[in-house]
């Protein structure tokens, strides 16, 4: 069973920085793409960013050049680098990968479980 493991997340001061990272751990052939959400408190859940085994990367506009989504394809790991955070950037971000083959079986979505962001003084 492939599972999503998450890390980096804490309490930040506005305008800091946080690097987030996910990890799946199976033996994987291939997922198509892998990304980061988010949910606010009172929010449903939003997309922040995406990335393709490609290399091609779709962000949220609120992202606004603050935020960087990188993969390492060898180690089925995303990275999500956060810079010039604001308050209403807190909110528990969730790793997600999509269409991944693995030997035994394929699955269209798979979620992390999530790890928290504060951004507060």
């Amino acid at each position: 069973q492939v599972q999503l493991v998450e890390s980096g997340g804490g309490l930040v001061q506005p305008g800091g920085s946080l690097r987030l990272s996910c990890s799946a751990s199976d033996i994987i052939k291939s997922i198509y793409t892998m990304g980061w959400y988010r949910q606010a408190p009172g929010k449903q859940r939003e997309l922040v960013g995406t990335a393709t085994t490609s290399g091609i990367t779709n962000y949220a506009d609120f992202v606004k050049g603050r935020f960087t989504i990188s993969r390492d394809n060898a180690k089925n790991t995303v990275y999500l680098q956060m810079n010039s955070l604001k308050p209403e950037d807190t909110a528990v971000y969730y790793c997600n990968a999509a269409r991944v083959e693995t030997p035994g079986r394929y699955y269209n979505s798979i979620w992390g479980q999530g790890t928290r962001v504060t951004v507060s003084s």
